[in-house]
């Protein structure tokens, strides 16, 4: 049994990954956070064993986007990697709705890859889930995340390819494919 749902899983994965792959993204990739939460440094690493060039910068400027070609975005609130930062959630969710209009201006592609689960979700993570949701050009998500539909309602509404994992470690293929 557990043979045949890692065989669906196996299958989904692959079709949805097709349909995502309907633009592919160039790189250099610029990784940032939406709410300084520690999910950021994961994704540096998945993108790492990917082999794609990849620069982390956890508080993005729009002049940081020089030489980049997409923008990868990871969402979720975390009071202390605000406090960490030293800034308020007023504030970052200002430098983060800058930086997307600089991207967007720029046309760099947005790429969202929300790894966090339920515990980025709802509450004070939900307002950077939104907004960087409803501006990517693609979605990888832990389907934890989406258990409410939420990423997959901005997916329809907005057209965007969602791609969802069961576990963090299955968003390293779909996120390696991004880019090929």
């Amino acid at each position: 049994m557990k043979a045949r749902i890692s065989t669906i899983v196996t299958i989904l994965i692959f079709f949805f990954t097709v349909s995502v792959q309907a633009q592919t993204f160039e790189q250099p990739v610029l990784i940032s956070s939406a709410g300084q939460s520690a999910d950021v440094k994961l994704v540096k690493m998945l993108a790492q064993r990917q082999g794609l060039d990849a620069t982390t910068i956890l508080m993005a400027k729009p002049a940081d986007l020089t030489g980049f070609k997409t923008l990868i975005i990871v969402p979720g609130f975390s009071s202390k990697g605000l406090g960490a930062a030293g800034i308020s959630q007023q504030e970052e969710m200002e430098r983060v709705q800058t930086l997307i209009k600089s991207a967007n201006d720029l046309k760099i592609p947005i790429v969202m890859l929300h790894i966090g689960g339920n515990a980025r979700r709802k509450g004070q993570s939900d307002a950077f889930n939104q907004i960087v949701a409803e501006n990517s050009k693609a979605m990888v998500v832990v389907r934890q995340g989406d258990e409410d539909g939420f990423f997959t309602g901005i997916s329809k509404a907005k057209n965007i390819p969602l791609t969802l994992v069961d576990k963090i470690a299955e968003t390293a293929t779909p996120l390696g494919n991004l880019f090929k």
